[in-house]
């Protein structure tokens, strides 16, 4: 039997995308577990859902900072993911620029999925981009992380229509649907190459 690849999760929302990796792990299509779940909002309730499913749950002390990922916060987060010995990082809703230590600890082991077919609308509420944009197409990516915003290399991405009475919050709706599709399988393909 192969290895089982050990993940850990960076999140700030609601873990709905980590949802889907735990969905994906159980029904047997990954083969991986989640060994540790961190955020930056001690309420955030993907920490609730790490815990609700039994899995090591911990708050990133990000010094009072609103926006900014310190120096000293990434290197205690990159000492416990080490620690955790996880092989990949899955970044899901994680809203702090990763830079170095964890850059450094982790090349080319993490990742993030990101609300609409890169390059096309980085940085937040993307999915309020494209309709502000009057875009006819927006998405998903799943991509490796770089010191940049949304720019490191694109490993899957998934297409969805912008229709003529989206919302924000519709198209925002539709647009998870996918990323819940594609984040587990797009770790499975890694998985492969690692």
């Amino acid at each position: 039997m192969e290895t089982k690849l050990k993940l850990g999760v960076l999140g700030s929302g609601s873990g709905s995308n980590m949802q889907a990796i735990m969905d994906a792990i159980e029904s047997g299509e990954l083969n991986a577990e989640i060994v540790l779940v961190m955020s930056d909002f001690p309420d955030a309730y993907i920490l609730e859902r790490a815990r609700k499913a039994g899995l090591r749950a911990e708050v990133i002390d990000c010094a009072g900072y609103k926006t900014k990922f310190p120096d000293e916060s990434q290197a205690a987060v990159a000492q416990a993911l080490k620690s955790a010995e996880v092989d990949i990082v899955c970044l899901a809703g994680f809203m702090r620029l990763v830079k170095q230590p964890l850059l450094d600890i982790f090349p080319n082991r993490i990742i993030n999925i990101h609300p609409s077919v890169l390059p096309a609308y980085p940085g937040l509420m993307a999915w309020k981009q494209a309709v502000d944009d009057g875009a006819s197409e927006s998405g998903c990516t799943v991509h490796y992380v770089d010191a940049g915003m949304d720019t490191g290399p694109i490993i899957m991405q998934a297409k969805v229509p912008v229709l003529s009475a989206d919302t924000a919050e519709t198209l925002h709706q539709r647009i998870q649907l996918e990323e819940h599709r594609i984040y587990p399988a797009a770790i499975k393909q890694i998985a492969t190459k690692l």
